[in-house]
């Protein structure tokens, strides 16, 4: 018995020897040790931290996917922004050739003078307020070290974040009061041409409303002609039997016609303008009715006090306090009409015409760096 558990341990010593021989020779290169090592550092900092939640492990698992979408929307920007201008301009193409010369000859002079004014005034605000909110900057964090108030350190920029600061994955970047990067305008909506957003969204949704209602009565008009077209097309008289019908035997030897089929009654002129007309009423519409939607949710937000960002956190904060027993109320909120005064940067009475109804590049109120968390009880106008 001694000697079958000796031989045994001695087997058993061998095998590991050269087990531990073979290791040794077929050693993996350093750089892929390296590599393994620290993708289980990874899985393992999902579950060893404490600070691990449920948003931490989706956030980790479709990193990949949020990296994808940003990529695209980084490089499909310039296409949004043309895609933009040309729909834009192709209204305003229709209603210079096709519209306005029939307001000049059926309408009013009361009628033409409200239809030139209001649609070249909204035109402009439309113009002004895309090209500043396209190229105005949002407003970037100091990457320098500053003595302003922080909230936190971004975990992508290594940078500290002022309040209402977020990271844009898109940008790349650190956005102050950060509400959204928006893709039809290949840039970032933060606290320096957030108002020239919305507004261009405003006057955007006016304008498509304005014309799909002044041009309702064209776009039946015009539908119900070319309708016509259609059956008049189809009630054409019969083309004559020539030339392959001869050797076919269609006609008799030596009969020839010389007759033509009549002129349609409409030209090519009159369905593409038809055809305009249509185009111009669907699109006005759609785009109404959808950048309608988004432009009423952006004004519930700006009357209190909140960005699209700080919504979901609002929102969050609410039902954990909520747990506690205690109500969450947004720091931000100062009142609704204290609210759309700070947003538009109205100062006094004239303001809301030199500065709300007019074109104006005036700064928005702050610097977005420091943030008044108490509400304010003066009004800045008396009301």
């Amino acid at each position: 018995m001694r000697w079958c558990s000796s031989s045994a341990f001695h087997l058993l010593r061998c095998v590991r020897l050269r087990l531990c021989s073979r290791r040794g020779r077929n050693r993996l290169p350093l750089w892929i040790r390296e590599i393994w090592a620290y993708m289980r550092l990874l899985a393992k900092s999902l579950y060893v931290n404490s600070l691990t939640d449920s948003d931490v492990v989706f956030d980790s698992v479709f990193e990949p996917v949020f990296l994808t979408v940003d990529y695209i929307t980084r490089w499909f920007g310039l296409v949004f922004v043309c895609l933009v201008v040309i729909l834009t301009s192709s209204i305003v193409v229709i209603a210079y050739v096709v519209l306005l010369p029939l307001i000049l000859n059926t309408y009013s002079p009361p009628w033409i003078a409200w239809h030139v004014c209001y649609g070249h005034w909204n035109l402009i605000m439309i113009a002004f307020h895309y090209y500043k909110a396209a190229n105005t900057s949002p407003g970037y964090p100091p990457t320098e070290k500053h003595d302003g108030p922080v909230v936190s350190v971004c975990k992508k920029c290594i940078i500290p974040k002022p309040a209402r600061t977020h990271h844009c994955g898109i940008c790349n970047r650190c956005i102050l009061k950060m509400d959204h990067h928006c893709p039809w305008l290949n840039n970032c909506v933060g606290h320096f041409n957030h108002r020239y957003f919305f507004s261009f969204c405003l006057f955007m949704t006016l304008g498509c409303v304005y014309c799909s209602i002044s041009g309702r009565n064209l776009f039946l008009d015009a539908y119900n002609a070319l309708e016509r077209f259609k059956h008049l097309e189809l009630e054409k008289p019969g083309i004559p039997v020539t030339g392959m019908g001869l050797l076919i035997g269609l006609l008799p030897s030596g009969q020839v016609t010389h007759y033509q089929t009549p002129a349609p009654p409409y030209t090519f002129k009159d369905k593409m303008i038809h055809k305009s007309i249509i185009y111009m009423w669907v699109l006005t519409s759609t785009v109404g009715v959808a950048l309608g939607a988004l432009t009423i949710w952006h004004a519930v937000l700006i009357s209190r006090g909140e960005t699209s960002i700080e919504r979901h956190i609002n929102s969050k904060e609410t039902k954990r306090m909520a747990k506690w027993g205690k109500v969450y109320r947004n720091p931000f909120n100062y009142g609704r009409l204290n609210n759309w005064k700070i947003f538009l940067g109205v100062e006094k009475r004239s303001h809301w015409v030199t500065r709300v109804l007019l074109p104006s590049a005036h700064p928005p109120h702050g610097d977005g760096l420091t943030w008044a968390v108490y509400p304010v009880k003066k009004d800045l106008i008396p009301v």
